[in-house]
């Protein structure tokens, strides 16, 4: 709730709010260049409002959202890391606007990918949900990447990051459970096998919960990683069967993540004072390429289905 203090409306849109939408919640710095393509594809998957929180751009993207007719935005100078990496600006904005909404949360390079997408809006997954009491849906993170390094392809301002990051690791993820707050802690993919090697549990995490009906009371814990209270964490089946699920395709490695990468480890204000950024500027530099003989080519969400690596549950 201090944390609150941080934000200054840019464009405060939010009564256009009804009380069904779906809503969309995400925190940005300079990311002018993916936003076009962001709103578009969750514009198109049937978002109805996006509340936006601008962490001191630069470079116009905050003018482009404060003209979007379906956006809310704040701005804030404060740390990213002192607010929980954003979580806390995030959790104040869906405490006072998404109480009672299917709320999604998400990374400006993030894209949510559920079982049917391609034919059923995001509201028919809420509904499906509601219909099933189910409060919390899970999502794996899914790194994608180019085939070859990834400064080789440039990208352009409102392109699909996927028509060239359209790679990924099929295996290779390992998963835990948090006794505690008894969700599933699940690593793996590139970074974990280019930057991480030697030091496995350091590599970053993969296990997301991004789609929630909220309520007031609740809160993200570690990034969208984990939430309170913590049944709110059981988005896998405890008995040996398949709980509905989804992937969030990761277009983090596109061709501006050398510049973004050598100015994050110098800012750390990311998570272990940026340690996975600095991981990259240290060992294998900031220009990976992550393509290997054993890489995917994405195709749709019934791929990742055969593949486990997300599933449609009894949802038909």
């Amino acid at each position: 709730m201090l944390k609150a203090r941080d934000l200054t409306a840019v464009q405060d849109r939010t009564g256009k709010i009804r009380p069904d939408d779906v809503l969309l919640f995400c925190t940005f710095r300079n990311e002018d260049q993916r936003l076009p393509y962001f709103v578009q594809y969750y514009r198109d998957l049937g978002i109805d409002h996006f509340l936006m929180v601008d962490n001191d751009s630069d470079d116009g993207g905050r003018d482009f959202l404060a003209d979007q007719p379906d956006v809310s935005l704040w701005q804030t100078k404060a740390g990213y890391g002192a607010a929980r990496h954003g979580i806390d600006w995030l959790t104040y904005l869906q405490g006072k606007y998404a109480h009672d909404h299917w709320a999604l949360t998400v990374d400006v390079d993030e894209f949510f990918v559920y079982p049917f997408c391609d034919s059923r809006p995001i509201r028919a997954l809420a509904d499906w949900l509601d219909a099933s009491e189910v409060r919390s849906f899970g999502a794996l993170l899914l790194d994608m990447y180019p085939k070859g390094p990834v400064s080789a392809q440039p990208y352009q301002r409102g392109d699909d990051p996927f028509k060239t990051a359209c790679w990924f690791d099929a295996g290779n993820y390992v998963m835990s459970r948090n006794t505690m707050l008894r969700n599933l802690w699940i690593q793996g993919g590139p970074r974990a096998r280019m930057f991480f090697a030697d030091k496995p549990r350091q590599a970053p995490a993969l296990n997301k919960i991004p789609f929630v009906k909220w309520q007031h009371t609740y809160a993200y814990v570690s990034s969208t990683h984990m939430m309170l209270p913590r049944g709110l964490n059981l988005v896998y089946d405890q008995h040996g069967g398949e709980k509905t699920s989804g992937v969030l395709l990761h277009a983090k490695f596109i061709d501006t993540f050398s510049t973004r990468a050598a100015e994050e480890a110098v800012r750390a204000e990311h998570y272990a004072s940026g340690r996975e950024y600095k991981s990259y500027e240290t060992r294998q530099g900031a220009d990976p390429d992550f393509w290997c003989e054993w890489s995917e080519r994405y195709i749709n969400w019934r791929q990742l289905e055969g593949l486990g690596l997300m599933s449609k549950g009894n949802w038909a």
